[in-house]
């Protein structure tokens, strides 16, 4: 039987306006109906209510991976250079990493994740192929120095999340691990009453093949993604492969320098011009390692530099500035063409869309002006084709030809298969069946269960506040006492039958505090069920509302409880 949760004793305070830095709606409501409370910028401290959310769904994560036959531990999340320096990831995550060193002057971080550490464990404590499959999980805070954290405990530097990892001898036993956690992530998921997309991913910085994300559709979403009406495919942008036009066929003319002066962008350069913005191709210069290199894409179209980081990863990709173009008169800043410069003075990257034959306006390397009839395999070559340009709404199915559509959403999960990769640096290899050492396959499974709050926040609220599901919510119902001494006492003398049967019970017992306040506050918290101890009290009648769907009724003393209880 669980404690009766009293307003009158809890620490509790309830917010009428939105906090001022706040954006989204789960930032606003968390904070206002006392769930949250945030002590520096990315970090926040779950205040009782809030606790009991994410509790719950650190609940259903654990049951759901126990099912799989999952194992939980807890790793540290202090940890020595050492792996991370070995994985590469020490420079690859960047300012990402919380760095810091002990008195001794080593190296230490706070975990971002733990792929290497789950990988040193298992080598630790597993010698045969008798010893596995194993999964591990762990729920634990993690640690990210993000640039701009904001959204609330959406982004922040300090989170709540479930990482889980597979170890098998087999590529085959790792495809079915892959599959028990996808399996599993859509209970977790439905459970928890999440709205979500499975989409084809990129593995990022985890490394490995096979990667799918859990996205929850919503306007607060920092994740683009697409998904097409007429078939199932979905994925995130990053990840979605365009299939080009046909390559160009039509002669074309020599090459004709043109005098376009104050354009230096395309917008510009087609309404001097008279043409569409198609018809024109954009050079981005980025440093690629440090060393200039063009991207080429029509005009219409902009480079998905998250795209064409993954592409080339592991080298690191940035933009050019204004100290680039000192000393290099070969590049004239906003009329750079590709014509007598590509493979000389950079590496020449096009989208498949500039396709041998094809003819473009372009930069002529000249201040003010551009040229037209530039055709590519014959006044320039590109030195590799990418699909590197930021997908559009209506661009076609990869998979069926239909039209695209593309949507925000709040990455919730993401899975991995990772292989070999950190199992290959620290050499985790097992005892086989044939007596011979047998290197050992891994995925990497997580879910974001601080995020996962937010994402349910953002879901289901309303204009009047929060609306739980009640696998989740902090009480099945919010027992409102509206009136005197007496509607308290009966509100009380409810609650604890209610409890008594089982059911969680939060009950606004609190003194002095108008009925109005009472009605608002218990709308904004968004216990699923709210049963109002009112005038009618004394009769046994009360009022029964669901929060979710706004339906109220009159019901007697027993009947409220009988619905509450069933």
């Amino acid at each position: 039987m669980a404690q009766v949760q009293r307003m009158s004793k809890m620490m509790l305070k309830t917010l009428r306006d939105d906090p001022a830095d706040a954006e989204t709606a789960s930032h606003k409501l968390l904070v206002r109906a006392g769930y949250v409370r945030r002590n520096a910028a990315g970090i926040w401290t779950w205040l009782p209510l809030g606790k009991k959310v994410l509790d719950n769904v650190s609940r259903v994560v654990r049951e759901e991976m126990d099912a799989i036959g999952g194992q939980e531990v807890l790793l540290p999340a202090l940890l020595p250079r050492e792996p991370y320096e070995a994985s590469g990831r020490w420079g690859e995550y960047g300012d990402l990493l919380f760095r810091l060193k002990d008195r001794k002057g080593a190296d230490y971080l706070l975990g971002p994740t733990h792929e290497e550490i789950f990988t040193q464990t298992v080598k630790d404590q597993c010698s045969s192929y008798k010893d596995l499959p194993v999964i591990l999980y762990q729920i634990q805070t993690k640690y990210r120095d993000e640039a701009r954290p904001r959204s609330g405990v959406l982004r922040g530097r300090e989170f709540q999340m479930k990482d889980s990892y597979s170890f098998d001898t087999t590529d085959e036993g790792l495809a079915e691990a892959y599959g028990l956690h996808r399996t599993a992530y859509t209970r977790i998921f439905e459970r928890l009453g999440l709205d979500y997309r499975i989409v084809s991913a990129v593995s990022g910085a985890m490394g490995g093949s096979a990667s799918e994300e859990f996205l929850a559709p919503a306007a607060a979403g920092e994740d683009t993604f697409v998904d097409c009406p007429a078939c199932d495919y979905a994925a995130n942008t990053e990840a979605v492969t365009l299939t080009p036009p046909a390559a160009g066929t039509t002669e074309h003319g020599p090459v004709e320098e043109l005098d376009t002066p104050d354009t230096p962008t395309i917008e510009s350069l087609a309404a001097h011009l008279g043409v569409p913005a198609s018809a024109t191709l954009k050079n981005l210069l980025v440093k690629v390692d440090g060393k200039i290199t063009a991207i080429g894409v029509p005009g219409d179209r902009e480079v998905d530099l998250d795209k064409l980081g993954e592409h080339l990863a592991p080298a690191t990709v940035e933009l050019v500035t204004a100290d680039d173009f000192t000393d290099r008169p070969d590049l004239v800043r906003g009329y750079v063409g590709p014509q007598g410069l590509a493979g000389t003075a950079f590496r020449y990257i096009a989208d498949p869309r500039i396709a041998a034959g094809t003819a473009w306006v372009t930069g002529a390397n000249k201040a003010d002006k551009h040229a037209r009839n530039v055709v590519c395999g014959r006044d320039f070559e590109v030195d590799q084709y990418l699909d590197v340009v930021v997908v559009q709404p209506g661009d076609p199915c990869p998979a069926c030809g239909a039209g695209l559509r593309i949507d925000r959403a709040i990455e919730i999960g993401h899975i991995f298969q990772l292989g070999r990769k950190y199992a290959d640096t620290f050499g985790l290899d097992v005892l086989g069946q044939q007596g011979k050492p047998v290197r050992v396959t891994m995925g990497s499974y997580g879910i974001g269960v601080s995020r996962a709050v937010a994402a349910l926040a953002e879901q289901t609220c309303d204009e009047q506040g929060l609306c739980w599901p009640r696998e989740v919510a902090p009480a099945d119902v919010h027992v409102v006492a509206a009136g005197k001494a007496k509607q308290t006492e009966i509100a009380l003398e409810i609650a604890d039958k209610l409890d008594a049967a089982g059911i969680r019970v939060l009950v606004d017992d609190r003194p002095g505090v108008s009925p109005g306040v009472k009605f608002t506050d218990s709308e904004l918290i968004g216990v699923p069920a709210i049963l109002i101890v009112g005038r009618r009290a004394a009769e046994g009648i009360v009022e029964f509302k669901d929060r979710r769907t706004g339906a109220r009724e009159e019901l007697t003393v027993d009947e409220a409880l009988a619905r509450l209880v069933g």
